[in-house]
């Protein structure tokens, strides 16, 4: 059977449909890159904001107007509001969050001990999920209550996926080829709570058992970090670059969120990684115009965002999700008044971004290609990531996709550094 896997959202969203594509493929069944060319698929949907909520709706109808018959959507926004789901054209049956890891062999009525699941090769998922880096999960759900966050609802109970899972999962994606691994989760910095371990344990055992050469850790909430997590990168297989969900640089603001951090608490954070993590790159996730920000809250959290110069970053306009504390509260900000915030901070962080880049003007960097298209007669443009997680175009005599090369930085070209291979 010829099947179509899509997703919306994070890190971990990938991590899921990449296991899926395995399971599928490990049973006989192809993935193909087009939704006109398949007979079913799985879509793997987001309800963080209602922008990703409405783009889970529309992947699917767009997928059944292709003509696939048989569609069958799981993930948040699924988890959230099933029936919706289920109402959508030829969706077949919905998959919640807390069947989802068993999807696959539910919906080939398999058993899950009779798959002999494949490396996770990098051939990558044919179509949007072209992915050199190896998305593991080590962790799902999540135990705070940030009042505007729905994915704890849609997630459940923080659970860490047992030491050798991991290790087993990333030993075969090195199996197949996987340059650099990604440590995915919904709170990942909980991981190990449940056995009296920390994530730094995880780190440990990864780069003490495993070969892994690149190793990068996804979004960690501040309040699970002290400065002796960040002498782990004194092992410079760990790439040096955090991201640092702040969402709010007031501290009033925090409050309401039930964030568990201060501006000052942050800051001295951001300081130790710096101190201990030579050229790290630190971005953030900011949410502008929560409900009740004053502008003198909203100038606190510029201030502070202008203060600790973050490489990059997404800003959200706040989003009201039903069934979080924050669609409750009183004093709801304006629409427009969100989205001017929104622009303001990221043309904040877009300068501080810039002055980061130029930085590396002339420097040398590793780079993992994660894109390759023919350029012309003098041979094919590369676009990839370095360790420090600049975006890196260069032009190569031949296709150098999942490979990493060593390059020299040249000059700025927008969001991205023009680089020659060296």
């Amino acid at each position: 059977m010829k099947i179509f896997l899509d997703t919306i959202g994070c890190r971990l969203n990938q991590a899921e449909i990449e296991n899926m594509a395995r399971q599928f493929r490990s049973a006989g069944h192809e993935i193909v890159a087009n939704a006109d060319s398949a007979e079913m698929a799985v879509v793997n949907t987001c309800a963080v904001t209602t922008q990703a909520a409405s783009d889970s709706r529309s992947k699917i109808r767009n997928i059944a107007r292709a003509g696939v018959e048989q569609i069958i959507p799981t993930g948040c926004w699924t988890t959230l509001q099933p029936k919706e789901a289920l109402a959508l054209p030829n969706v077949l049956q919905v998959v919640t969050n807390d069947k989802k890891d068993f999807l696959v062999p539910n919906v080939l009525n398999l058993p899950q001990e009779t798959f002999d699941i494949e490396p996770i090769d990098r051939t990558p998922i044919p179509g949007l999920h072209r992915r050199t880096r190896a998305f593991i999960k080590v962790q799902d759900g999540c135990d705070n209550k940030c009042t505007f966050c729905v994915t704890t609802i849609a997630r459940g109970e923080s659970i860490s996926r047992p030491l050798a899972n991991v290790i087993a999962d990333i030993n075969s994606a090195l199996a197949g080829d996987s340059k650099e691994i990604v440590l995915t989760g919904v709170h990942l910095g909980s991981w190990g709570q449940e056995f009296n371990h920390h994530l730094r344990d995880l780190v440990k055992a990864i780069l003490r058992e495993t070969d892994v050469k690149r190793l990068r850790l996804s979004s960690l909430e501040p309040w699970d970090l002290d400065a002796g997590f960040f002498s782990l990168w004194e092992d410079k297989r760990l790439m040096p670059h955090l991201h640092l969900p702040l969402q709010s640089g007031s501290d009033s603001v925090l409050k309401r969120m039930l964030r568990k951090t201060t501006t000052d608490s942050f800051r001295q954070l951001v300081l130790s990684a710096r101190k201990l993590i030579p050229d790290v790159a630190i971005t953030t996730d900011i949410i502008a115009g929560f409900p009740a920000e004053t502008e003198d809250e909203f100038l606190q959290t510029l201030d502070f965002v202008n203060e600790m110069q973050f490489v990059g970053g997404h800003v959200f306009s706040y989003s009201s999700r039903a069934g979080t504390g924050a669609s409750r509260m009183k004093g709801q900000v304006k629409p427009e008044v969100r989205k001017k915030r929104n622009h303001i901070l990221q043309e904040s962080i877009a300068e501080s971004a810039k002055s980061y880049r130029q930085k590396f003007i002339g420097k040398k960097v590793s780079v993992l290609w994660e894109s390759t298209t023919e350029y012309d007669e003098f041979g094919w443009k590369m676009e990839g990531w370095s360790e420090n997680y600049l975006r890196v175009s260069a032009v190569a005599s031949s296709p150098r996709w999942n490979e990493v090369d060593k390059v020299k930085l040249l000059e700025i070209d927008g969001e991205k550094m023009k680089a020659e291979i060296i």
